[in-house]
Parts: structure tokens; sequence; C-alpha cells
């Protein structure tokens, strides 16, 4: 995953530094942005690794410790009896046609993935929209098309694409994106009692998806004190993908 993102973002700086000597003082601003947007992103994966080293190194101090007071034979977290009875449900495996990747489309899937992580949402569809012409069976390339027309507000083809999921899929956090994704749709169309009950079914598939419950929360506040709604759209589950 890791690689396939930083191959990504070399290949924009590569394209930067190509670019720039040639460029326009109107193609140089966009370039800066993207610059700035490359290195905002290096940063935070630096941060979030001193942070894991720091843990790590902690855990390891006392590991000596732990090992010598814990019966090692017996787990260190219980089950919890109490815990809801959706382990089932969330235990579900991606179908192959949720995770499958013809090897023709494996590098145009790289890319996109490369590209959407760095927010490029315009770079970004174009490649989910070539995979999906050679496989569009492909689950994977599907959810990340929609979830890019999501941010680029083309409402009518996210639609398509997460209606087309819905059908498609039976791994139960890609249908509670989709019924997400949905229900963000009709709150921008202004159907809040359709955008209620879709934000409901996606909670309902996998309620550890915790933008599902913001987006009821918000909606349910908003309906009985209006004001700005906000929607989470769900987008940041696939930057783990």
């Amino acid at each position: 995953m890791f690689q396939h993102m930083f191959s990504s973002m070399t290949e924009v700086l590569d394209g930067i530094i190509e670019q720039y000597p040639e460029a326009s003082d109107q193609e140089r601003v966009c370039l800066h942005e993207q610059l700035h947007q490359l290195k905002k992103l290096s940063d935070t994966f630096v941060e979030h690794w001193l942070a894991f080293e720091e843990k790590f190194t902690e855990f390891n101090d006392h590991l000596t410790g732990l090992t010598n007071t814990v019966d090692l034979g017996k787990p260190l977290l219980a089950a919890d009896p109490a815990a809801p009875a959706q382990t089932a449900a969330n235990a579900m495996k991606c179908s192959e046609s949720d995770l499958h990747i013809p090897d023709e489309a494996a590098d145009m899937m790289n890319k996109g993935q490369g590209y959407y992580k760095l927010f490029m949402f315009h770079n970004a569809a174009p490649l989910f929209q070539s995979v999906l012409s050679v496989a569009p069976e492909c689950n994977m390339a599907r959810l990340f098309l929609g979830m890019s027309e999501m941010h680029l507000q083309h409402w009518s083809e996210a639609e398509r694409h997460f209606g087309l999921l819905i059908r498609l899929s039976h791994f139960p956090k890609w249908l509670a994106l989709g019924y997400n994704a949905l229900g963000c749709i009709q709150a921008v169309k202004l159907n809040m009692t359709h955008a209620e009950q879709l934000f409901q079914k996606a909670y309902e598939i996998y309620p550890a998806f915790a933008d599902s419950l913001n987006n009821l929360q918000s909606l349910k506040s908003t309906q009985s004190a209006p004001g700005h709604l906000s929607l989470y759209f769900g987008s940041t589950e696939l930057c783990c993908l």
C-alpha cells in the first residue's frame, strides 16, 4: 500500500519538476499548490511514524516485565459478552469481485489510488473509470470512482456508481459506505426523509462505521434546530485500502 502511495507521490513530483521550467505564472500557481499538498501529506506520514515509533519503543521497554507477569496461555483481551451481536456480519470477507483487479488494470488502479490519496480527484476519476472499462465487476474501483465523483460534486454519476455497488457487493463495510454516500446525495437534494433512511441503513449494516451515525445525528439535530448541515462521505475510509 505505502509503496504504491509513495510511487504515485514521486510520479507527481517528477511531473512538477519537468513542467515547472516552462510553466506560465498561472500554471506555476497550480504546481505550487500540488507541492503544498505533497509536503502536507509527507509531513503527516512523518508525524504518524514518529508517534508509532515512540509508542512501539515504550512498549518494547516494558515487554520483559509484561511477559513475566502475564499468563501467555490466556488471551490478554477477553470477549465482552454484552457486545452487540454484529461480529458475524463484520467478519464477512470481501468477495473475489470486491478485491480482484485484473493484471492489465492493476497499474491504473494503483495510480488512481495514489491520486485519490493526494486529493487529486480530477486525475483519479478517469483512471478508476478505465479500470471499470476493463473489469466492470471490480467493486473496489467502483467504490473509489463513486467517492471521487462525490468530491467533484458530480452527484448523478456518484449516485449511479453507489447504486450499483450496493447491488453487486456483499461486504458489510462497503455496503455501509455505499448507503451512507447515497444518503449524503439525498441530503444534498434536500430529500431529508430518504437521506435519514439511508444513513440508518448504513448504520444497521455496519455499526462500526462512524460517519453514518454522525450524519444521522447531524440530520436530526438540523431538523430540530435548522442550521448548517455537515455531511461525512466516508472517503477517509478508503485511504487504508
